[in-house]
């Protein structure tokens, strides 16, 4: 009785599951549009539901398994209502490879053909070879024997088996090369399938409705591992000319589903940042307290990244966490990134496969390494390159395609420009792209341009002999506020010429932006100290007096006029019983509060100009003092 009870009640769940599943529909939608965060992105879908009367369940496959479900949001017209929505995983639908294994597929049975083709011709070789050396025996039996004939005959054989020889190592040389390259594919397929494929989700929609209907719908969600960070090309052509901006936006995503010619918008938004607002608590004094010394300022770091084995990675993507500035590692892993003034910078490296590393600034080299991640899909193929790393055996086989970033859009010259729609909200910039794009879900970066815009430029000429004797050519544009400009690396172009990198900070409030476009080596700055005199008064005196005299000297080599400012300081006291007096400043004007020397000089070519700095300071005898 109790077996018969327990098979009626199996057979009833089974017939309520069977009938479940029946009810579900399974419905294909396709993404739209695409709104990418400085950190996340927003991906609106659309699809055609089909609504039968009654309840049902519509699932909506193949999305991304990173969502966030408390950004989901359903839009749908009918007759019909929303019960509720699920989210699911679906590990039977997993996520179907890139589209770049079938390229390494591909580009391995073009080797193996290569391979047959070549071993084909050896064999031929070698039964040319056996063929000759089968015909070499003259017979003993003939009397006459024409040696004049038997010498051509040995010399026809010596030469085609030396010709033959020669081919077998050619071949064989060949056949060397392709296996290796085929050795290469297949460690990087294996280290593809080594991975393994993520599953998938679903999305469940219960709806109920009177009537059977067609209905769209339409629903967004927001998905992690999706970014973009600006970068900018900066072309002067010379110093009469405006500033031409090219505005690049490097776009990755590893959400796990491909974005295919959709419409494309970034915004300036970061929907992963804190949106309370701060509070500001008491700040107690006491005795005893101290200041803490300021660590050095760093402007620039390199390094480089490397994997478990101590290869380099091309193609990591190294950002300085909280802001939009960012790099990518070349193809050995080095890389070099622009740090911008202010508070403690923490470095993201991350890349696909591998777990993602922070690193705090604290050093002007940082170098570094990554572990593979778990279960997460290796990459596929680094482009761009043709050394024999491991990720970058493709190389040659793709074009258009640099330093792990993939070029859409890009500041060519003599190409038509990307045309971008610029959208101001209250809390954010968006940039809409009006042509279609594809991202796919392999975390590289792809370079979509945003804008080209030229800009009135004052130019001018900067150098702090003090800290470098450097002399940097200066622009300064009017009006930046406009463009929506982000903090970012600049590739400096001055006179067609490629000179450096520099950093785009637009953290400044003031109206004009000030950019560095390099050094120009055409100035030469000197300092030379000519003075240095400490003066002790006599044994009734209390007081100790030391003079610097400084000589800076500036020479214009360029073959037109230059404007140049220059800098330096001379001491400020903060203790009454010290005193600073001025003695030669050269015309040169002072700030009181800091101390800050300006000159602004003009120099014709071939001209120079000295600058005298001269200062005393006298304080206490019994006191210790530094002066410079």
């Amino acid at each position: 009785m109790t077996r018969k009870l327990l098979l009626i009640t199996f057979c009833s769940l089974f017939t309520f599951l069977t009938a479940q599943a029946s009810d579900q529909q399974k419905v294909s939608s396709k993404i739209q549009h695409v709104v990418v965060f400085l950190n996340g992105a927003q991906v609106t879908r659309n699809a055609s539901v089909s609504i039968p009367a009654g309840n049902s369940v519509v699932s909506f496959g193949g999305i991304s398994p990173d969502i966030d479900m408390q950004s989901l949001q359903i839009k749908s017209g009918g007759d019909f209502t929303i019960l509720s929505v699920n989210h699911e995983f679906d590990y039977l639908n997993k996520q179907v490879q890139q589209k770049h294994v079938e390229e390494l597929l591909a580009q391995q049975k073009l080797i193996r053909d290569k391979i047959d083709l070549q071993s084909n011709a050896l064999n031929v070789y070698t039964e040319e070879q056996n063929m000759l050396l089968k015909n070499q025996t003259v017979s003993g039996q003939n009397a006459n024997l024409d040696v004049l004939r038997l010498k051509q005959a040995l010399d026809f054989q010596t030469l085609r088996l030396t010709e033959i020889k020669k081919k077998e190592q050619s071949v064989n040389d060949e056949i060397a090369l392709l296996n290796k390259q085929l050795q290469q594919y297949n460690k990087q397929i294996a280290e593809v399938n080594k991975g393994g494929a993520k599953p998938t989700s679903n999305i469940l929609v219960t709806v109920s409705a009177k009537a059977a209907s067609q209905s769209a719908f339409t629903f967004t969600y927001v998905v992690k591992n999706a970014s973009w960070y600006p970068t900018y090309d900066i072309r002067a052509k010379n110093i009469n000319s405006p500033i031409q901006v090219a505005y690049k936006a490097n776009v990755a995503q590893q959400c796990g589903e491909d974005w295919n010619n959709i419409k494309l918008t970034l915004s300036t938004g970061n929907p992963s940042v804190n949106g309370s607002k701060p509070e500001l608590t008491p700040n107690y004094l006491n005795m005893g307290m101290m200041y803490a010394d300021k660590a050095a300022s760093i402007t620039n770091v390199t390094g480089r990244v490397c994997d478990e084995q101590g290869q380099g990675l091309p193609g990591v993507a190294i950002k300085i966490k909280g802001s939009s500035i960012g790099t990518v590692a070349d193809q050995s892993g080095f890389y070099s990134v622009q740090i911008p003034q202010g508070g403690q910078q923490v470095l993201v490296y991350s890349f696909i496969g591998y777990q993602a590393q922070e690193l705090p600034v604290n050093s002007t080299i940082i170098n570094t390494f990554l572990t593979p991640a778990i279960n997460q899909l290796n990459e596929v193929a680094v482009v761009g390159y043709g050394t024999e790393a491991k990720r970058d055996v493709i190389a040659q086989s793709l074009s258009g395609r640099v330093g792990g970033v993939y070029i859409r859009g890009a500041n060519l010259l003599q190409t038509t420009p990307v045309l971008v729609q610029q959208n101001e909200n209250q809390t954010n910039v968006e940039f809409n792209i009006d042509n279609p794009y594809s991202i796919p879900s392999d975390g590289k970066q792809y370079l979509v341009e945003i804008n080209q815009v030229s800009i009135p430029a004052d130019y001018e000429y900067f150098t702090a002999p003090k800290l470098s004797t450097d002399v940097f050519l200066t622009a300064k544009l009017a009006n930046w506020n406009q463009y929506s400009f982000l903090s970012g690396e600049a590739n400096l172009f001055f006179e067609g010429t490629f000179i450096g990198k520099s950093l785009l900070d637009t953290r400044s409030t003031a109206d004009t932006l000030n950019l560095s476009l390099g050094v120009d080596k055409s100035i030469i700055v000197t300092r030379e100290l000519q003075t240095k005199v400490t003066e002790r008064q006599s044994l009734l005196g209390s007081n100790k007096k030391e003079t610097r005299d400084w000589l800076i000297t500036v020479k214009n080599r360029k073959s037109q006029p230059v404007n140049l400012l220059v800098q330096d300081q001379v001491p400020v006291s903060q203790n009454s019983s010290i005193e600073v007096e001025t003695q030669n400043l050269s015309g040169g004007k002072t700030d009181a509060n800091t101390g800050l020397v300006s000159w602004n000089v003009n120099l014709n070519p071939q001209n120079d100009k000295k600058l005298n700095l001269k200062y005393q300071v006298k304080y206490p005898k019994s006191q210790s003092v530094i002066v410079q």
